[in-house]
């Protein structure tokens, strides 16, 4: 079955520039439909997503596979460098939950802005890991 092979490849980055875009296009929406100015802080969750998305594309899927007791310690770090991107990437998440939550008490106006920023981290986070996934192998073509 040629489908995971070639479309896979093929369709796998576009998707994920689609939903790299959507995310940024949703927060741009709340920002600027917003009745008030919404602080710097909202921003930052959406900041840190991207950083971890581009974490994530920083390792190769072979760095993580290629093991050797003689080698210099290349998967190892490899494998560190993508568990800190994973925790950013879950750390932004929740950042951007703990200000929906406190975006929807009482005092506050609209709760958009923290609706924007759970899907623009859950869409970037997405896109990132769906870019990463969709990127070929040189030694094989297996997705793992």
């Amino acid at each position: 079955m040629a489908f995971p092979d070639e479309h896979w490849r093929r369709f796998g980055p576009l998707a994920a520039g689609a939903l790299f875009g959507a995310a940024w296009w949703i927060w741009v929406d709340a920002v600027v439909c917003n009745s008030t100015t919404v602080p710097f802080l909202h921003y930052v969750p959406g900041i840190f997503a991207a950083l971890a998305a581009m974490m994530f594309n920083a390792v190769h899927r072979d760095e993580l596979l290629d093991y050797s007791p003689y080698d210099d310690g290349a998967g190892c770090r490899s494998r560190t460098w993508l568990f800190l991107a994973y925790v950013i990437a879950f750390a932004s998440l929740a950042g951007a939950a703990g200000l929906l939550i406190k975006d929807a008490s009482p005092p506050s106006t609209s709760s958009w802005p923290g609706a924007a920023g759970v899907f623009q981290c859950a869409f970037i986070i997405g896109s990132g890991l769906l870019y990463w996934l969709s990127r070929s192998s040189e030694s094989s073509p297996s997705y793992y």
